[in-house]
């Protein structure tokens, strides 16, 4: 087993997490098998109940693990499946050593930070790497580590102190570390400044690792002379400093990487069984970028949301529309419209805010309503429910999104004026959105229906069983407390809004779909976590081809996209 560790320095959201899937990306275009672990450094056990706007949305596994956005790159750029335990965090680490401590394990010893947590890091890192995650069920040849944060944090210290002592337990030959850094350019002066990751690059060397190679991040391509100084002061070979500027995209990176000799470095580096030049793999990369950056007709979509001030808290979902939309070759233009500024309040508040807004919603060709929690924002999805419904434009709703569907569809076409979910009003005379008594222990902390589920078609008729490939069932990722009220839904499909797809047992609603639209379809599930840049996701691309008015050709082509 090779192991690869990605540290990072200066500050943190730098974008260790797409280069540690671009390198592991340029490895598996090689004909490696590559997995992916991730550590962050915060005691919470897992990522499930952060807000968005902590550390970005809240990424679902199969296994029903709530982890950091990072695991999403990794099985986008991968094409792999991973597992709650590739996510690490001091909280995991801490529950697992006290746990050992509390049935005997240390019986008679001091427990500690050195030995006791840092060897239960290296034994959890061993132990994950060799769990498979590509389809052929085979053990990986390489892992990628990502550490999170920034060398010198004071929560990091006991993981970069478990990878010192690791490094000669691996032997160097099968441990290789790369630090990320920044090197700015300030406006002032416009010099590149390599002070920053010098100064990274020694307290990294002080801590008792060395890098081997030093990405260095900045807005623009860097020149040669900054290279030659940061391999000087930083004690490295030129070869071994690579730089990263900002891109017209991601699927750039990996095409940055290769082209400054990377795969070369690796080989010598880990000794890999590889050629000097990329597979087939990479060369569809390429051709993918290059497609992205020619695009010329463009997509307009609405993400009505509540947290539109960062654009990480929605990162899965912008993907997938981004997928979507190369797939038909349109460039995807996303705008963010906060729900609270649809609300006739803000009329009265910030007339101005809330004209713009509904400016934004009339203009797009399609709307999306992702999923969300809490009662913030909701009545200004459920305007934009309505006018996607009323107008006629596409719409795609996703857990909360297909939910508050159900809501408005009662209120405005059966006439339950007080029509609601139980999460927002427990007292409502029509309670069409009910809690799962199951889901609701009184714990917040990972007790909601997650994780992969089997969706069954109950209709031949169904315009998202056939974007799907005509299969029986589905199987998707899902994170809710709330369903659709089983007992109601007859009142709805007299009405037109048809219940296209349950769980296995025939209880849970999991897809709606309403008559006599160009598209407007809900989903319980999230669709989101498991479109991939080469394979997009369904509903997703369903939405995409209405709002460009290609769905019936695309249904009629037998879900084939045009050359």
């Amino acid at each position: 087993m090779k192991y690869i560790l990605v540290t990072g320095g200066v500050i943190s959201g730098i974008g260790k997490g797409i280069i540690a899937s671009s390198i592991g990306t340029i490895l598996k275009s090689c004909g490696l098998r590559v997995t992916a672990i991730k550590i962050d450094p915060y005691i919470n056990i897992d990522a499930g109940t952060f807000s968005p706007y902590e550390h970005g949305e809240v990424f679902v596994l199969n296994d029903g693990g709530e982890v950091d956005l990072d695991l999403g790159n990794y099985e986008r750029f991968l094409d792999i499946n991973l597992y709650k335990d590739n996510n690490i965090t001091t909280g995991k680490i801490y529950q697992h050593v006290i746990n050992k401590e509390r049935h005997g394990d240390y019986l008679g010893k001091t427990v500690q930070v050195v030995p006791h947590i840092t060897d239960a890091v290296q034994e959890w890192v061993m132990n994950q790497a060799k769990v498979p995650v590509d389809d052929d069920k085979k053990e990986p040849q390489i892992c990628v580590i990502e550490l999170g944060g920034t060398i010198g944090d004071i929560e990091g210290m006991p993981f970069v102190e478990a990878f010192r002592q690791f490094q000669f337990k691996a032997k160097r030959e099968n441990f290789c570390n790369i630090h990320v850094s920044l090197v700015p350019q300030p406006n002032a002066t416009g010099e590149q400044k390599t002070k920053p990751t010098q100064n990274s690059v020694r307290a990294l060397r002080g801590l008792g690792l060395s890098p081997d190679l030093i990405v260095c991040r900045s807005a623009k391509p860097i020149e040669m002379a900054v290279k030659e100084k940061i391999s000087m002061f930083c004690h490295v070979e030129p070869e071994q400093v690579i730089f990263i500027h900002d891109v017209s995209s991601t699927y750039r990176v990996p095409i940055l990487l290769e082209e400054q000799g990377i795969i070369k470095y690796f080989k010598q580096r880990l000794n890999l069984p590889i050629d000097d030049q990329p597979s087939d793999l990479l060369m569809k990369w390429k051709k993918m970028a290059c497609r992205y950056e020619r695009l010329l007709k463009v997509c307009s979509i609405a993400l009505v949301g509540k947290y539109t001030k960062l654009s990480d808290c929605y990162a899965s979902v912008f993907k997938a529309l981004e997928h979507s939309a190369l797939a038909i070759n349109y460039k995807l233009d996303l705008m963010y419209i906060d729900s609270t500024e649809l609300e006739r309040s803000t009329e009265a508040e910030n007339s101005v805010k809330y004209h713009q807004a509904w400016h934004k919603l009339c203009k797009a060709d399609g709307i999306l309503v992702p999923g969300g929690f809490g009662i913030r924002g909701t009545e200004g999805k459920l305007q934009a429910i309505s006018w996607a419904r009323t107008k006629k434009k596409p719409f795609l709703g996703v857990c909360l999104g297909m939910q508050l569907a159900v809501v408005e569809f009662a209120r405005n076409c059966l006439n339950w004026e007080d029509a609601n979910s139980t999460e927002f009003d427990p007292d409502t005379k029509n309670p069409v959105v009910i809690d799962m008594p199951e889901h609701n222990p009184g714990d917040m902390g990972g007790t909601m229906r997650l994780g992969k589920r089997r969706t069954v078609f109950k209709t031949e008729n169904s315009v998202l069983r056939k974007l799907y490939g005509d299969e029986m069932f589905v199987e998707e990722r899902h994170r809710h407390r709330f369903e659709v009220n089983p007992e109601l839904t007859h009142c709805f499909e007299e009405k037109g809004l048809k219940f296209v797809g349950h769980d296995t047992e025939g209880n849970r609603m999991e897809i709606i779909e309403l008559e006599n639209h160009p598209y407007f379809v809900g989903v319980q599930f999230h669709p989101e976590f498991s479109s991939r840049p080469m394979k997009p996701s369904p509903p997703y691309l369903g939405l995409l081809l209405a709002a460009t008015g290609t769905l019936n050709a695309y249904l009629q082509r037998g879900c084939k996209l045009s050359p």
